[in-house]
């Protein structure tokens, strides 16, 4: 779309859809390249995720709410790993620290990069699409506290609008007959509605696993039902139990993969997001089917528009880092700093990797996620875009914080750690 041959004197222009952790390293790199930067953000403060919101359906101006934030919640990860690759979160005595915490963190990276002041708050995109000479992006966003559309157009687009925001829900047969509270993860603010209840947490992820021991405080009793291959090793609180997956729901409860069934006055899923692009018109060159965001070059830039690219999809990752790293990886091309390959050569490095992720068993709705291939996917992206990689003493303590909480849930993030050089940390308790 944009010429590479733009004069040098015309600055490029970026939108970036989204202020949080993906949105502000966006629009960092894309500062520091000499590009001009607008960053729209639906809520009324940076953070995305991590700001708590008491609503759990609609924000005061009808539209959904996207936080997943509930009370108490502190990272499930260590601050050590959840900074940028050059920006740390600063010291402190934790390394599990609470959501609060990281938002100080996110505004002290925004405004040291100059990033606050380019921010629309409260500004709701509602549609992306080619302009005409399809050399361009034509952007028209709600400036929801004075009820107006406002249209802008872009050189370059950067949608960073994570995905913990819209609900995946399984589909089993007998849910329209339970007579229960059906509910997801991402509606749950605070344990005090359990009180006496009886309840059943779907889903043995991170999330699920936090539920599950939080609900239990107040709960008569818990249930999380899982299809690890292992049984998490932690030992929950007396009033949990573990039980396989949910093959059906009655009118009154559940039955489950091994025959036996369980009643319950409130069902949890904690079963995961769908990536949403509601803004994109349908002449964006992108589809998602079953969670499978496409078609992507090194799972970010849009092959058919080169000038689009998207932020934090990939799953079990070191985030933030990986964020920097994608962000990095996209403004080298953007800037004109390197030159993109062209679109066939984009396709068939897309297809040749999505063909060995199929090969060993992945499927559609895997499509983004890395786990074990994490740290091949750093390195390509550094290695391709000729850019910093991650440092080794990063991956080293991610893989070995990735599965503690499966371990050790209660006591987990008491865990410190302390980043000695680029290769080297410690635990110091």
């Amino acid at each position: 779309m944009v010429n590479e041959t733009t004069t040098a004197t015309k600055k490029r222009s970026y939108c970036v859809i989204g202020a949080g952790t993906a949105g502000l390293c966006a629009a960092r790199h894309a500062l520091q390249s000499g590009g001009e930067v607008t960053v729209f953000e639906m809520a009324n403060q940076l953070g995305g995720t991590w700001v708590f919101n008491e609503q759990v359906d609609k924000n005061e101006y009808g539209i959904d709410v996207h936080s997943s934030m509930y009370k108490g919640l502190k990272t499930n990860l260590p601050k050590e790993i959840m900074g940028y690759p050059d920006f740390p979160i600063p010291e402190q005595d934790s390394s599990y620290i609470p959501a609060e915490d990281m938002l100080k963190f996110f505004q002290l990276f925004a405004d040291s990069y100059g990033i606050t002041e380019n921010i629309k708050f409260s500004h709701y995109v509602i549609r992306i699409k080619p302009t005409k000479d399809e050399k361009r992006w034509e952007v028209i966003a709600r400036d929801c506290p004075n009820d107006k559309m406002v249209t802008y157009y872009f050189d370059y687009v950067l949608v960073c609008n994570g995905h913990y925001h819209t609900p995946s829900f399984p589909k089993y047969p007998g849910a329209d007959l339970y007579q229960g509270k059906q509910m997801h993860s991402h509606q749950f603010r605070t344990n005090e509605p359990f009180v006496g209840e009886t309840v059943l947490v779907i889903g043995a992820g991170p999330s699920g696993m936090d539920l599950a021991y939080e609900i239990s405080k107040k709960a008569e009793r818990v249930t999380l039902s899982h299809h690890l291959k292992d049984s998490p090793k932690t030992v929950f609180p007396e009033n949990v139990t573990l039980k396989p997956d949910v093959v059906r729901l009655t009118e009154t409860g559940v039955v489950y993969a091994d025959g036996t069934s369980q009643d319950f006055s409130v069902i949890c899923y904690s079963t995961g997001y769908k990536y949403t692009f509601p803004f994109l018109s349908s002449d964006c060159g992108i589809i998602v089917e079953d969670n499978y965001v496409q078609k992507l070059y090194k799972h970010c830039i849009n092959i058919r528009y080169p000038t689009m690219a998207f932020i934090g999809l990939p799953y079990y990752v070191c985030a933030a880092q990986m964020m920097d790293l994608q962000a990095r990886f996209c403004i080298k091309f953007f800037s004109g700093a390197k030159q993109l390959p062209g679109q066939e050569e984009m396709e068939q490095d897309t297809n040749s990797e999505m063909e060995e992720r199929w090969s060993r068993g992945l499927r559609k709705r895997q499509a983004h996620m890395m786990g074990p291939q994490e740290d091949q996917y750093y390195d390509d992206l550094a290695r391709t875009a000729e850019v910093d990689p991650i440092k080794p003493v990063i991956k080293k303590l991610h893989k070995l914080c990735a599965f503690r909480f499966s371990e050790d849930l209660v006591n987990f993030r008491n865990d410190k750690f302390r980043i000695v050089d680029d290769e080297t940390y410690v635990k110091v308790n």
